[in-house]
């Protein structure tokens, strides 16, 4: 027997083994392979989700500025006393100590106290984890104590708003002491060693505006919040982000994109317990874009200390590239007061004078007399009125069963249409409305656009813009017609709801000699300027036609019309006043309307003015009342633009 046919038998199982061991290496391999090639972004990706943090800083927002270069809306520092939580580690473990031991004796001394027969098995054991936040807020305080010593202040913090940051907002810095005035950012910084005290001066950024309350409403405010989870990346990185100014209102909403400033970034590696440990990557903030708008600054100061402290509202127009020149609201208020955020008693106080609202054009008015420009104009193009029409006023004028009357208590006599506009008759217009007839004057307000929101770059301009028909009071008010619709709407009353703005963009088209204005806000330049197209048509107005039209609006402004009050020496005003009813605050007050432009010979600026009447005894009249306002505007383009107002230039 051969020695070697013993072992012959187990040779396959050997065999077996020996290929299972090497399928088991193999696929060991394979696997690290897998896990050192294939699956290695997916571990690295975890690792970083697990050590690494993002923090997202948002940049400074652009600047806005008028037409002549000049601030109107900029960034100031925010100074905050802060503290990062990493650096007052060693000082919340020493608190935590103490007042562990602090705890403890207590218990101790409470069981020794306690009746043998009615002590617990064991002694009482502290609450470790509201101590340790007990000992946090408590050197928190400290240091806010003393801030409080060196500024005079008297601010504190919760335990809850300390919980909510270091579960939130670890890696930020902890705001103790916010919006610190430069008199007490000062003597911080004097009396707080930079290197040796864990209190931290941190720089944002707030809005500034140098003019206070001029122009409030059409430049907006910002309201700081948190971006939304959408606007975070989305790469698995857990982000902290600083709060962002958003616009609220006015340009800052409308032109938000553009203003805002692009978001810098850093990239922590952190420890353990979520601490920052070294900073890998850091990509600086940048500012936003500026804006130029088409506001004179120096208008706007004239249109709004002409105003005072009556309600209303007051716009200027660049007659030929409807640039916004003065866009005023009142009451108004101080913008700084909203930044870097609203105080609750502010907030009322604003809210309480009615002074969130943008009146020039986030409501709506009965036009009055202006609105006769209009009848005039329909009752041109019908041929209702003509170059002999004339109307005997003897100041009251009958409809059916219903006597309207005239503001002039005896009538103007016979006036023709250039009279009638110099007087304001409503006489005049109560024949001539009722003779053209609504559908002919809404096809003509229709067409001038008057029916429709300006579409100007500011958010929330009112959509209750009313050109009444009969179709439309069907609809709405659920009854027909009736003559005396007509002859109210022909004066501007009844159901008509017009924009102060509305208004400033009819009688700059009237001037420009089209029917559309498209005003705007920002500052065109000359090429710009010279190509607008303001998609409107001509008026229709034969050159007769339109003489007669403006002899009327001149003699407004004349020695004997409603506007007299608003003659400047040497420049030549067209214009209309306006007086009109009106249900506001649940009472029947009265509205005071002016509307013309200058110089007539050239036109170059139009203004309207609307002041509202809060209480009964107000009485307003659009020559009294709202004329002298737009007589300072006129001058004020006198003193800015003299060769656009047919002036001679000064010399300094």
């Amino acid at each position: 027997m051969n020695i070697f046919d013993v072992h012959k038998g187990e040779n396959p199982r050997l065999l077996l083994f020996i290929w299972i061991v090497i399928a088991a290496t193999l696929a060991l391999i394979v696997g690290l392979g897998w896990q050192q090639l294939v699956s290695r972004a997916e571990y690295e990706a975890l690792e970083r989700r697990q050590t690494e943090r993002r923090v997202l800083k948002p940049g400074p927002r652009g600047n806005i500025y008028d037409r002549n270069g000049r601030l109107l809306v900029g960034n100031r520092p925010h100074y905050s006393a802060v503290v990062y939580l990493d650096d007052l580690r060693p000082e919340f473990r020493k608190e935590y100590s103490k007042i562990i031991r602090a705890e403890r004796d207590r218990l101790s001394q409470q069981y020794n106290n306690t009746p043998e027969q009615e002590r617990p098995l064991d002694l009482p054991l502290p609450n470790y984890n509201q101590l340790q936040w007990t000992a946090r807020h408590a050197v928190i305080l400290r240091y806010i104590e003393q801030i409080n010593a060196i500024t005079g202040r008297e601010d504190s913090l919760s335990e809850s708003h300390l919980i909510r940051h270091f579960n939130e907002q670890l890696l930020l810095p902890l705001p103790l002491v916010d919006d610190l005035s430069p008199n007490q950012y000062a003597r911080l910084v004097e009396q707080i060693h930079p290197v040796h005290s864990p209190i931290k001066i941190h720089t944002a950024f707030a809005r500034y505006y140098p003019h206070k309350s001029l122009a409030a409403h059409i430049l907006g405010y910002v309201q700081s919040k948190l971006p939304s989870s959408q606007e975070l990346p989305s790469d698995g990185i857990k982000t902290y982000t600083f709060k962002k100014q958003v616009g609220k209102t006015g340009l800052e909403r409308y032109f938000d994109s553009h203003l805002s400033g692009t978001t810098g970034s850093e990239i922590w590696r952190v420890d353990p317990l979520g601490f920052q440990d070294t900073r890998l990557k850091m990509l600086p903030p940048n500012q936003g874009n500026d804006l130029i708008t088409s506001i004179d600054i120096d208008l706007q100061a004239a249109a709004e200390t002409a105003l005072g402290e009556r309600t209303g509202a007051v716009i200027a127009l660049d007659i030929q590239t409807g640039e916004t020149l003065t866009i005023a609201s009142h009451p108004t208020y101080d913008q700084n007061k909203l930044s870097p955020f609203i105080p609750r008693t502010t907030f009322e106080a604003i809210n309480n004078s009615g002074a969130w609202l943008n009146r020039s054009l986030q409501l709506s008015y009965p036009p009055g007399s202006t609105f006769k420009l209009l009848t005039s104009i329909a009752g041109m193009r019908s041929g209702v009125i003509t170059n002999t029409t004339k109307q005997d006023c003897q100041g009251v004028y009958r409809v059916g069963d219903r006597v309207f009357r005239c503001h002039a208590r005896y009538g103007h006599g016979l006036v023709d249409q250039a009279a009638a506009i110099e007087g304001s008759c409503n006489v005049f217009y109560y024949a001539t409305g009722l003779k053209i007839g609504i559908d002919a004057i809404s096809a003509e307000a229709k067409r001038f656009g008057m029916h429709e929101k300006t579409g100007i770059e500011v958010p929330y301009e009112t959509s209750r813009i009313v050109v009444p028909t009969k179709s439309w009071k069907r609809e709405s008010i659920g009854a027909g017609w009736v003559p005396g619709d007509t002859a109210n709407t022909a004066i501007g009353q009844g159901y008509l709801l017009m924009t102060p703005l509305r208004m400033a963009t009819f009688i700059a088209s009237i001037a420009r000699g089209e029917t559309r204005t498209k005003p705007t806000l920002l500052a065109l330049s000359r090429e710009d300027g010279m190509q607008v197209n303001h998609e409107g048509e001509p008026i229709g107005l034969s050159i007769q036609q339109q003489r007669q039209l403006w002899e009327g609006m001149e003699k407004v402004v004349g020695d004997k019309g409603t506007g007299r009050l608003v003659q400047i020496d040497n420049l030549r005003i067209a214009g209309k006043t306006g007086t009109a009813d009106f249900r506001a605050h649940g009472k029947e007050v009265n509205l005071a309307w002016f509307i013309g432009f200058a110089p007539a010979e050239n036109p170059q600026i139009a203004v309207a003015v609307m002041v509202e009447g809060t209480e009964v005894s107000h009485s307003y009249h659009g020559g009294s009342t709202a004329g002298p306002i737009a007589k300072d505007i006129f001058l004020q383009f006198i003193e800015k633009y003299p060769e656009r107002a047919g002036f001679p230039i000064r010399k300094n």
